[in-house]
């Protein structure tokens, strides 16, 4: 082996382990993986930085301002609810089109934005139809993942044709991927409306479900909040008396909330942090009791007894109880509510959080947000117009349904984002180009600003497209590429080319259970392309399948963004995902094997 070679593979090899320990963002990953490229002269500074100006990174900058224009018009969520409320309210129906919305909609958009724009629709339609939201959200994940094979719109996607341009192979078209993609998509609805559905869970898992079959619409149960509820009265003498309740120090000292404050018989919900305590008072706090007794040294409060507390009992005209999810843009993730300043921000209360694991109900002011959080909140229904247009949260359940405007500029956005489409799909330009013009007259038309465009941008995948495809390009120039596609031809050569697509599917979606999937396709895809030369395979083909691979996430969470925003709402566990996943998966290997090389024979390329 050569030095350079040897220095390829290490930073190949720390770059993966990186990427599994998630101790550092992706990015930042992509971006040490350039210097280590250009400080090693692996690649010259020129090579280093190409991704920059790459024509893929180019088309995602493009296509994410372009599916934002139709999400900030209205026009993603009136098709998204149009078509959830037609569908009536049979579980396998609603499955059905539920799927079939998030795949059509991922045809053009981004996955993480479909999954945003549906999920508050069909916690709603959950709720009306009295299916259990669990039963939902694993189908509308994975509906967003299969619409993301049947187009180039998929970074993935767009990743593996720009590696084949490099390579002097033609890229694929907008279309090009839709002979395969469709079938694929059909039979994973097929699959879950038939026989998926009997695997997911008939309730949420574990502390969510040992309850709900008491109380079906009480969020309250669903977090067994009651189990950390407790009254306790202010008696003479308390150093509480005329403090106000920010001054009251209870929730940094005992890491309990005030929930309600009864007093002359009246009971006040979500008392503001200016309330002023006084002797008498009874108040509802949520946390442990026993930690609360063994830390009360001073004479603060006496503990009283407590009814069953229900939803509604926290209720009023006034205040409601609802829950949200964190966004995928959310300023919130990786902050704690004390730094966040998360009442005084959003008016609201936080009483309990779903974190895809478990319920957190105590200690929440120190707790470290993460992405797909599920939130129990309470607080002034005044509030609630103002969260729904928040970025940071996405809310699921409220009494008052979201209006949904679509705004005048919608058919300008509309007919933008179509004719962009069409003149990529002709294939006379770049799609790079054609897809920045798009994005461009949306801002020169005033369908959103330069200001919304850039905050729309997820310059973290920007970053990892950008930081990624050089180390393909230094894998292909150092010969690690090569060795790596003699190792996996020496395994299943010998069976033929369907074998050789088959190891590079399998190793494709291994690596993407845990990684992203731009990353993945930017190493394995110039795999693909010597494997093919080296066999007389197509390359193209091969790389189809490795695109294809790619948005085959369903086995874990952690393998798409779209399955953990899921998991707080819907209160799901690993295993959901491996026995809905796992099965779906093979079915769509043999989809792919049986399709993929009637329209790009395997053999003649």
């Amino acid at each position: 082996m050569s030095t350079d070679l040897v220095i390829t593979l290490v930073i190949l090899i720390t770059a993966i382990i990186l990427f599994l320990s998630e101790r550092l963002s992706v990015d930042l990953i992509a971006l040490l993986v350039l210097v280590a490229l250009g400080l090693s002269r692996i690649l010259t500074p020129q090579e280093v930085f190409s991704g920059l100006s790459d024509t893929a990174v180019i088309t995602i900058i493009a296509i994410f301002v372009l599916a934002y224009s139709l999400e900030i018009t209205g026009v993603a969520d009136w098709m998204g609810d149009l078509v959830l409320r037609l569908a009536g309210k049979g579980e396998a129906r609603l499955i059905a089109a539920l799927m079939g919305t998030a795949a059509f909609m991922s045809f053009f958009m981004n996955n993480i934005a479909v999954a945003s724009i549906l999920l508050p629709a069909t916690a709603t339609v959950a709720r009306r139809s009295g299916i259990k939201i669990s039963r939902l959200l694993i189908p509308l994940a994975f509906g967003t993942l299969l619409g993301g094979t049947a187009t180039l719109f998929t970074t993935t996607n767009i990743v593996v044709s720009d590696v084949l341009k490099n390579n002097a192979y033609p890229g694929f078209g907008v279309f090009e991927f839709a002979p395969v993609g469709l079938p694929i998509v059909v039979v994973g609805i097929t699959y879950m409306v038939l026989w998926g559905r009997r695997m997911l869970p008939k309730d949420q898992p574990a502390e969510r479900s040992e309850v709900r079959q008491q109380a079906e619409d009480d969020l309250l149960s669903t977090y067994r909040l009651a189990d950390r509820l407790f009254r306790a009265r202010i008696p003479a003498g308390s150093v509480l008396i005329d403090h106000r309740l920010d001054e009251s120090s209870l929730r940094e000292i005992y890491g309990i909330n005030i929930i309600a404050i009864e007093r002359s018989g009246e009971q006040v919900l979500s008392p503001t942090p200016d309330f002023v305590l006084q002797q008498g008072d009874v108040m509802l706090v949520e946390g442990r009791l026993e930690e609360f007794r063994q830390r009360d040294v001073e004479p603060y409060l006496e503990i009283q007894p407590i009814p069953q507390y229900r939803e509604r009992d926290l209720e009023s005209p006034e205040i409601l109880i609802l829950e949200v999810v964190l966004s995928p843009r959310s300023q919130l993730i990786g902050q704690t509510l004390k730094g966040a300043h998360f009442r005084e921000k959003y008016g609201m209360t936080v009483l309990a959080v779903w974190n895809g694991e478990r319920v957190i109900r105590t200690g929440l002011a120190d707790l470290k947000l993460t992405f797909g959080d599920a939130l129990l909140l309470q607080g002034p229904k005044e509030r609630l117009p103002a969260l729904r247009l928040l970025s940071d949260l996405i809310v699921l359940s409220a009494e008052e349904e979201p209006v949904k405007k679509i705004s005048t500029k919608a058919p300008l956005a509309l007919g933008i984002f179509a004719l962009t489409i069409l003149v990529a799909a002709l294939g006379r330009f770049s799609v790079g180009e054609v897809m920045l013009a798009g994005a461009l007259l949306m801002v020169i038309l005033n369908v959103l600003t330069m200001e919304q465009a850039y905050r729309v941008i997820d310059w973290r995948i920007v970053f990892l497209v950008a930081g990624m495809l050089p180390l393909g390009m230094a894998m292909t120039k150092t010969g690690a590429t090569a060795l790596f596609a003699n190792a996996l031809i020496s395994v299943v050569g010998p069976y033929g080319p369907r074998a050789l697509l088959l190891g590079l599917m399998a190793i494709t979606v291994l690596l993407s259970q845990a990684m992203k999937g731009a990353a993945v396709s930017a190493v394995v895809a110039p795999i693909a392309i010597i494997a093919g030369q080296q066999t007389g395979v197509d390359p193209r083909a091969l790389a189809m399948g490795v695109a294809l691979a790619t948005s085959m996430a369903f086995i874990t969470p952690l393998g798409h963004p779209v399955n953990i925003l899921m998991m707080g709402p819907g209160g799901y566990r690993f295993r959901d995902f491996f026995k809905v996943g796992l099965p779906l998966t093979v079915l769509l290997f043999i989809v792919v094997l049986v399709i993929l090389p009637i329209f790009w024979p395997l053999t003649g390329g």
